[in-house]
């Protein structure tokens, strides 16, 4: 009995201080050390292998496919709604751009855009889940997307929740979105719409009333055509409200800044290339929104969503591609 108790012994001095490792290694993590860190710095943003624009590319010819190619070899975010991607299936699509980011050591960006009552100012991307069925499409994504995941949390759903009268349950939804989220170790970007929508101190209560404090931060911009001076300026004072919370900004199609519309404006232009940044709150620059995609049926495009190779192509050479 001594023996196999002195056998005992000596494991429990190598174990004991591995547990207490990992368990102060956890809590500051998720207690103390809050979110995780920039996850640009290291794994730079996913180039998603079957994007619209690599199938226009292999479709069009000459200058149009050259530029449509170029454009396919650019890091965009992989959007998930649950009218293409239902629950029971949208775990696969999140499952095999994982997959993919893994093997290349790179940072998968994932779009969550299905909440309730989705796009209820403009319209033209309306839908979404009722509310009861939300939080099990969110945790169907939560599960298949591992660790490594950069995830934008629904654009313009708190920009557009006091318009339509969704405050307390977008709210509500938010919070358990990024909650699941973020317990699946994913780093989290609670959208903040954009510089010329909400006041910054209006927004940074309401991302605080969404559980921002366990994400990374937020996003801005997603879609927009704010110039990157005006959403910096906007980023920043928000960031300062919320303690030092980091921000990404979209900047796929601001190249020629804003003229005040939204929906396929006239004479835009391809911006600044994604980048991890180390400037301050800044995690990086990325093209959240894919830039040919649609804003809607206004300005003679398609769908909103659908990929339309002429404003994609105008946008590029505007930007001197």
């Amino acid at each position: 009995m001594s023996e196999a108790r002195g056998g005992l012994r000596r494991p429990l001095l190598v174990v004991v201080p591995v547990l207490l490792f990992v368990v102060v290694f956890i809590g500051a993590r998720m207690i103390g050390g809050g979110p995780p860190g920039n996850p640009f710095v290291d794994r730079p943003p996913l180039v998603v292998a079957d994007t619209a624009a690599a199938g226009a590319a292999a479709s069009a010819s000459g200058g149009d496919r050259d530029l449509l190619d170029r454009l396919s070899k650019v890091p965009q975010g992989t959007w998930l709604t649950p009218e293409a991607f239902p629950v029971g299936q949208v775990g696969a699509r999140v499952s095999k751009v994982a997959a993919q980011a893994e093997v290349e050591k790179r940072t998968p960006v994932f779009v969550v855009y299905g909440i309730t009552d989705r796009d209820c100012s403009g319209g033209e991307s309306s839908g979404g889940l009722p509310a009861d069925q939300y939080p099990t499409w969110v945790a169907e994504i939560a599960s298949a997307m591992g660790s490594d995941a950069a995830v934008v949390v629904e654009p313009d759903a708190l920009a557009t929740a006091a318009e339509c009268g969704q405050g307390e349950q977008r709210t509500t939804l938010l919070r358990d979105a990024v909650t699941l989220l973020a317990d699946r170790g994913a780093v989290v970007y609670l959208d903040a719409g954009h510089a010329s929508w909400t006041d910054p101190q209006v927004m940074a209560g309401l991302l605080r009333d969404s559980g921002v404090e366990k994400a990374r931060g937020f996003s801005t911009n997603v879609s927009g055509y704010e110039s990157d001076a005006d959403e910096r300026t906007y980023a920043e004072t928000i960031s300062t409200a919320l303690d030092g919370a980091h921000y990404v900004t979209d900047t796929g199609r601001n190249g020629a800044g804003s003229n005040g519309e939204w929906c396929n404006p006239g004479g835009r232009a391809l911006g600044r290339a994604p980048a991890a940044s180390t400037d301050g709150a800044l995690d990086a620059y990325l093209w959240i929104k894919p830039p040919g995609e649609s804003d809607g049926t206004c300005g003679g495009g398609p769908p909103a969503g659908q990929f339309w190779a002429e404003r994609a192509l105008a946008m590029a050479r505007a930007a001197g591609w």
